[in-house]
């Protein structure tokens, strides 16, 4: 029986690879908030003018979107099995 070549590797599988993406993007978030020193501000309300108030709204954001799809999860979910052995016939 012949053997099967193993599956080929995708680059994200590596952890090296993982790790510096992670570096990377935390670089690009520290640059782009340093950035902000460099920039003047017209702020519409007093709140904008606090140093990374975007960064922290867009995090804050970020962090509800993925919470109320995680409750919208929970309520809409079906057992793995919800297809199995049932025919509308």
């Amino acid at each position: 029986m012949p053997q099967t070549p193993p599956p080929p590797s995708h680059w994200l599988d590596h952890p090296r690879n993982v790790q510096l993406l992670w570096r990377g993007f935390l670089v690009v978030l520290a640059l782009t908030v340093a950035a902000e020193l460099a920039v003047q501000l017209n702020p519409h309300f007093g709140i904008e003018g606090i140093f990374a108030f975007h960064a922290w709204f867009g995090f804050a954001a970020c962090a509800a979107m993925i919470v109320f799809a995680k409750g919208l999860a929970m309520l809409l979910k079906r057992a793995d099995t919800y297809y199995d052995g049932r025919r509308d016939d």
